[in-house]
């Protein structure tokens, strides 16, 4: 239960953070490739009999390595190569596991996770991706908030911008990675969403939004762990489904419906009158308004 908790920690704060790109950056499909990705090479090196979390590592890498580059093409639509790869994995996962002779015992702990069995080595995998999540944002956050603001824009003023991109789709394949063993290939994806989305709804400061998508991944590993130990439920669902009603929570009661009601104020009351009543941190907000409706703010 130690171990469980610490997991919960390491894996939500690694998990949540990266979402934070992932919803900003609207990269969630691509999110969901490379963990499908991630989950098929945890299948083959269970098949093959090495290590399964070096072979989802090795999986999620290399399809970020291939995405990446049909993301940053801007002559056409980057989610048919997208949605192949995706499909390509899960394949490949599906066949994987059919081809596992005996019991199919890890495929279904790699498919569904258990936290409550987490070793030693996934903490510490966990602890080190968490630390480097945490440092690039640390150092970084200059940086990647104009590379999420507008990827084009923080190239021409000198950020190297694609650089940045792919270190946050490596990581992604990372966090995956680390935390296959606890939620399981198929809930993983969710742990990196929920938590980012549910904090998107509560504010358009990325400094906050880091601090409560974190905050939020957290509780859910926590609150979802408990549930499944007092009403013997599997952890992995548990925890997603927690992660699930705090956004449904957050949606219900998020502020940014105040924001929606000012959008469609801006075409009947005065652009200057409406832009007063927004709060002045909400600089994101002020540059989304400018470039949909096309206003002259001094």
């Amino acid at each position: 239960m130690q171990y469980a908790l610490l997991a919960g920690l390491l894996g939500g704060i690694a998990c949540s953070l990266i979402g934070v790109f992932v919803v900003t950056m609207s990269l969630s499909f691509i999110g969901v490739a490379i963990a499908h990705a991630a989950f098929a090479g945890a299948l083959c090196g269970a098949l093959l009999g090495f290590n399964p979390q070096l072979g989802s590592l090795l999986f999620s890498l290399a399809a970020a390595a291939v995405i990446g580059p049909l993301a940053d093409r801007g002559e056409f639509n980057p989610d048919t190569p997208i949605g192949i790869v995706f499909s390509a994995t899960m394949g490949l996962a599906f066949l994987f596991m059919g081809l596992l002779p005996g019991p199919k015992t890890q495929a279904l702990e790699l498919l569904w996770g258990s936290i409550l069995t987490v070793t030693t080595s996934s903490v510490i995998l966990l602890a080190g991706v968490a630390v480097l999540v945490l440092l690039l944002v640390l150092f970084f956050f200059k940086e990647i908030q104009a590379v999420i603001f507008h990827r084009e824009i923080a190239l021409a003023v000198g950020i190297p911008a694609h650089l940045i991109f792919y270190s946050l789709l490596f990581l992604t394949g990372t966090a995956i990675t680390a935390s296959l063993p606890s939620i399981g290939g198929l809930l993983v994806y969710n742990l990196i969403l929920n938590p980012a989305a549910a904090a998107y709804q509560l504010t358009y400061n990325l400094k906050r939004l880091f601090f409560l998508a974190g905050l939020f991944g957290v509780v859910s590993c926590w609150v979802g762990l408990a549930l499944s130990y007092i009403f013997n439920l599997p952890s992995g669902a548990t925890i997603v489904l927690v992660s699930v009603a705090i956004f449904v929570l957050c949606s219900l009661f998020s502020p940014k419906r105040k924001v929606k009601q000012w959008r469609r104020e801006l075409h009947g009351r005065g652009n200057q009158a409406i832009l007063r009543r927004i709060p002045k941190e909400s600089a994101y907000w002020y540059a989304r308004v400018i470039a949909n409706n096309g206003i002259e703010v001094e």
